[in-house]
């Protein structure tokens, strides 16, 4: 499936830019990939999220999930900012319903919780929980092993075994929910 696109039209190019799936991806008919987007192996982007590469890149790594209305996009280059702010998303990922990224990355096995807003210029580090209806402020850094919450959100505690373990079973939970609706497609 690598750069091709589905009937529904949902996964589409934008100014000669086609998205690229790599293994295994399920994108829902109701959801929309446009323009510079690479999903790595294994992800899931499920109904009504938005995935919009159309002022700069996104990059989502392997098995993450992008839960029903999240909307992922970044910042456009500027004289100012030459690069703009592309949106990177790593491995093991889960981006909770309704969850909004913007210009910012995101490193390894994280969870974003429901409704939580992640601003352009953050870097979260691995091993991270954003609680749900967190608000991350532009520029801030979210360091490894801490759960976040609040708006702005802050570091609330320091995660446990049982937590880590968590971001891995919620990854491997939707690769598997992925895999279904993959098979009923066929």
């Amino acid at each position: 499936m690598i750069g091709e696109l589905n009937p529904s039209g949902s996964i589409r190019g934008y100014r000669n830019q086609l998205p690229v799936l790599c293994n295994r991806v399920f994108v829902d008919p109701a959801a929309v990939v446009i323009g510079d987007v690479v999903l790595g192996d294994d992800v899931g982007i499920w109904p009504q999220c938005a995935v919009r590469g159309d002022v700069n890149s996104i990059r989502v790594g392997a098995r993450t999930n992008v839960q029903d209305g999240a909307i992922l996009h970044c910042s456009r280059r500027s004289p100012k900012v030459p690069e703009g702010h592309p949106l990177t998303v790593g491995d093991d990922v889960s981006i909770g319903h309704g969850a909004i990224l913007h210009g910012c990355r995101l490193a390894n096995r994280i969870i974003v919780g429901m409704g939580a807003i992640v601003m352009d210029t953050t870097y979260v580090d691995s091993d991270v929980i954003i609680a749900a209806g967190s608000l991350v402020t532009p520029g801030k850094h979210l360091e490894s092993g801490w759960l976040y919450a609040g708006s702005p959100a802050r570091p609330m505690r320091m995660l446990s075994d049982e937590d880590l373990e968590l971001i891995l079973e919620n990854s491997r939970s939707y690769v598997g929910l992925k895999d279904e609706q993959l098979a009923a497609a066929i």
